[in-house]
């Protein structure tokens, strides 16, 4: 059963190369969500691997799907964000993936109980199967765009 949604809306933008072993997990943790205000844009740059054939698999769930040739990962996310519409912009690389299918959920009730407008949180890694919790500092968004010394804030 979908979560009730609010007026917001997520653009959740993927950009993916040769990226078979992880992309249906990071697929599968979107088309998974309780919460279904949401667009899900896969940007490919002519994989070789398996990849689109997964990619394809799942086409009829996403808003926008292409796969040419890029400059790299920066051109590709720049060609998700023409695509966007939403109010809010997730970028989930091809190798991670959503915790769990509440995660727009939870996200949707912090923006509408603080008025966010740049939002993110901790990240938890995860190799052979154990997870690490990573606690994030907090930011402004100034720090974030004015830094000289490439603060990290996950996308």
């Amino acid at each position: 059963m979908l979560a009730t949604n609010s007026n917001i809306k997520f653009s959740i933008v993927t950009v993916v190369y040769n990226g078979a072993a992880f992309i249906e997990e990071t697929i599968q943790s979107v088309i998974h969500q309780n919460y279904s205000n949401y667009e899900y844009i896969i940007i490919d740059g002519v994989s070789t691997d398996g990849t689109l054939d997964i990619v394809n698999l799942y086409k009829e769930k996403l808003h926008y799907f292409i796969s040419e040739k890029d400059e790299g990962m920066y051109e590709a996310i720049n060609k998700g964000l023409e695509q966007a519409t939403g109010d809010y912009i997730l970028i989930l690389n091809s190798d991670d993936y959503l915790y769990n299918s509440k995660i727009l959920s939870l996200i949707d009730q912090q923006i509408n109980s603080k008025q966010f407008d740049f939002f993110y949180c901790d990240i938890i890694r995860k190799k052979e199967n154990v997870y690490r919790k990573i606690k994030l500092r907090k930011y402004s968004l100034t720090e974030v765009l004015c830094s000289e010394h490439c603060t990290f804030v996950p996308h």
